[in-house]
């Protein structure tokens, strides 16, 4: 069985950073499997931030937060990370991890994404 634990959030001022960290398990990510990093803000749709292809390295942003956030994936213990560096007041949002072990045709559609964590806040205040 898939699970995601994420970690990392918390409250933060505008400039300041922060490290989420998503614990996968259950599976072995393959060339073709799909990992993404999406947040939803209070009467918003879920976005997606950034996304990851670990069989191939291939990483994806949104505008953004290109230049500011990186995502990146530790093949050791299968965990995926954001590091969000200069952060803004509009970066507030619970931020979720996703992940599709078959691969995915978007990295930012949250629809092709079966397996998610259970959130987790990130709040910048100014």
């Amino acid at each position: 069985q898939v699970q995601l634990v994420e970690s990392g959030g918390g409250s933060v001022q505008a400039g300041g950073t922060l490290r989420l960290s998503c614990a996968a398990s259950g599976f072995m990510p393959r060339v073709a499997s799909c990992m993404a990093w999406f947040r939803q803000a209070p009467g918003k749709s879920r976005e997606g931030v950034a996304g990851a292809f670990p069989g191939v390295g291939s990483l994806f942003y949104t505008a953004s937060v290109k230049g500011r956030f990186t995502i990146s994936y530790d093949n050791a213990n299968y965990t995926l990370y954001l590091q969000m560096n200069s952060l803004k007041v509009e970066d507030t949002a619970t931020y979720y991890c996703a992940a599709d072990p078959t691969g995915c045709s978007s990295w930012d559609r949250a629809a092709d994404y079966p397996h998610w964590g259970q959130g987790t806040q990130v709040t910048v205040s100014s």
